[in-house]
């Protein structure tokens, strides 16, 4: 059994003392530190419920072995051991340091004492880093409506768009975008020339294509700010530890995600960014929020950068799984009780701007297996890519609880009501239940949540799969049928002769 000392009150274990953020009276947050805050781990269902986690783990597929969480325990009884030793020394050395003067016996012991203290104090340091180093690799809780298992076991939520019957639709080689694409088709594509400047698996869009995403990133951001996200161009490079704070770190050796910059000589810190979610969690780090003027949603245009592209194999080839890739992200920031809704209402989001694509498309609830560390629950949206003969992810939404904002210090002084402390313990990386604290107007963890309005590869993979218009010879591609929603957003005159505007309700697909 764990000490009462440790279980009621020594649940969390900063690396280092934390500043508590001022409140500005007529801004929304408190001021930036330039230094990345210590990570607040919540280690109350570690200490009360060992067995949950550890089943969370194996759910999940997690690359930590549950055996860690009996070695977390071990080392925060430890650290409450060593607190109370501490506690005692320095009692006894002030009780020594009084009565010290004309007695030299105990001014003796008190000498003593103090060499034992000196010894002892740098352990209780030590621990909490050990318990750090542990904590700082578990994944978020997995929300209890999210089925458990692998890939196979994701639940569909819903279907939009044309209704491709009862079956799965056959496989359609020849609707493949690289062969549809090529430079001696549609001309949409020139693998071979971006080969050679950069290498295999860095796209490089030519003609219709390269305006169809310009296109296809205007509509997104279009609907993300009637929606009332705030637009935001980030920067592509972010700190490394930021980006692992927000749950990039590789779930095996074989798939390492990020690009880390390097003079040649030594890595730096820096990485270029995996999803515009990392800067733009990033905006909010270390700062102190009114629950007024949350949540905080913003969406952002960047550059996603993965360095695992050529791990998948079929699926690497063209640009269904690239190293660099345009993607439209939306970030949002909110009180701890209002993320389950906020899920949904991005989901939607997600769903008008793809529902707009008359694309065939479903919405999956993901299981276990298929959540990233940060994620607590997740939603993907798919669409038939006939070429490939399978569905293709084009969005997910996902909300991260307290995960990103313990790691990065987001927080919120919550209304007139009662919310979860930050240093107590707190069930928020759980929906299902919230701690409370006395006063009400105790600071709060935020919740995060992202998703993808536009991932424009895929997209233009579906687009094309589905839109092309053979030739008689059924081999060159004579037009290519685009949704009219796009019409507003493309550029320049004479650049749409192959392009065929579908109305709006009207399926891409003509049956040739």
């Amino acid at each position: 059994m764990l000490p009462r000392s440790l279980r009621a009150g020594s649940r969390r274990f900063p690396l280092a003392s934390r500043p508590t953020p001022t409140l500005r009276t007529a801004s929304t947050s408190s001021a930036h530190a330039s230094s990345l805050p210590a990570p607040v781990i919540d280690l109350s269902a570690v200490l009360d419920s060992p067995e949950i986690v550890k089943r969370n783990l194996l759910e999940r597929k997690f690359p930590l072995n549950p055996s860690k969480i009996d070695e977390l325990r071990t080392l925060a009884s430890q650290l409450a051991e060593t607190k109370k030793e501490v506690e005692r020394l320095r009692a006894q050395r002030n009780a020594l340091a009084a009565q010290s003067k004309g007695d030299p016996e105990a001014r003796e012991k008190g000498k003593e004492v103090k060499r034992e203290l000196q010894a002892v104090e740098p352990r209780v340091a030590e621990l909490a880093l050990e318990i750090q180093e542990i904590a700082l690799q578990l994944p978020n809780t997995s929300h209890p409506e999210v089925p458990v298992g692998a890939e196979d076991q994701a639940r569909i939520v819903k279907t939009l768009g044309p209704d491709l019957g009862a079956s799965e639709p056959r496989a359609e080689p020849e609707r493949d975008h690289l062969t549809l694409s090529s430079p001696s088709n549609l001309a949409w594509t020139d693998f071979a020339a971006s080969a050679f400047t950069t290498g295999s698996s860095w796209p490089l869009l030519t003609n219709e294509a390269a305006l169809l995403e310009l296109a296809l990133t205007n509509y997104a951001m279009s609907i993300a700010l009637s929606h009332g996200f705030t637009p935001v161009l980030t920067p592509d490079v972010v700190r490394s530890e930021v980006s692992a704070r927000c749950g990039f770190r590789p779930r095996d050796d074989e798939a390492q995600q990020t690009y880390f910059l390097s003079d040649g000589i030594e890595t730096s810190a820096l990485c270029l960014a995996g999803t515009a979610e990392i800067p733009l969690v990033g905006m909010s780090g270390s700062q102190t929020f009114l629950e007024q003027d949350l949540p905080r949603k913003h969406v952002a245009i960047g550059r996603a950068f993965r360095a695992e592209a050529g791990a998948r194999g079929a699926d690497s080839r063209g640009l269904y799984r690239v190293h660099q890739f345009s993607k439209v992200e939306m970030v949002v920031v909110c009180a701890e009780e209002e993320s389950d809704a906020l899920l949904e209402e991005l989901r939607g989001v997600q769903e008008e701007i793809l529902g707009g694509l008359e694309l065939s498309l479903r919405v999956l609830d993901m299981p276990t297996q298929e959540l990233g560390a940060s994620a607590h629950r997740k939603y993907d949206i798919e669409a038939w890519m006939p070429g490939r003969g399978k569905w293709g992810e084009l969005s997910s939404a996902s909300n991260c609880t307290d995960y990103q904002s313990r790691r990065l210090g987001i927080r919120y002084r919550p209304a007139s009501r009662k919310h979860s402390h930050p240093d107590s313990p707190s069930s928020s990386s759980s929906s299902s239940a919230h701690s409370t604290s006395s006063s009400g107007r105790k600071l709060a963890y935020a919740h995060t949540l992202n998703g993808t309005a536009a991932a424009i590869p895929r997209l233009i993979v579906a687009l094309l799969e589905n839109g092309a218009v053979f030739e008689a010879d059924g081999k060159k591609v004579a037009r290519v049928r685009l949704p009219a929603v796009l019409r507003p957003f493309w550029l320049g005159k004479g650049t749409d002769e192959r392009i065929e505007w579908v109305p709006e309700g009207e399926a891409l697909r003509v049956q040739q």
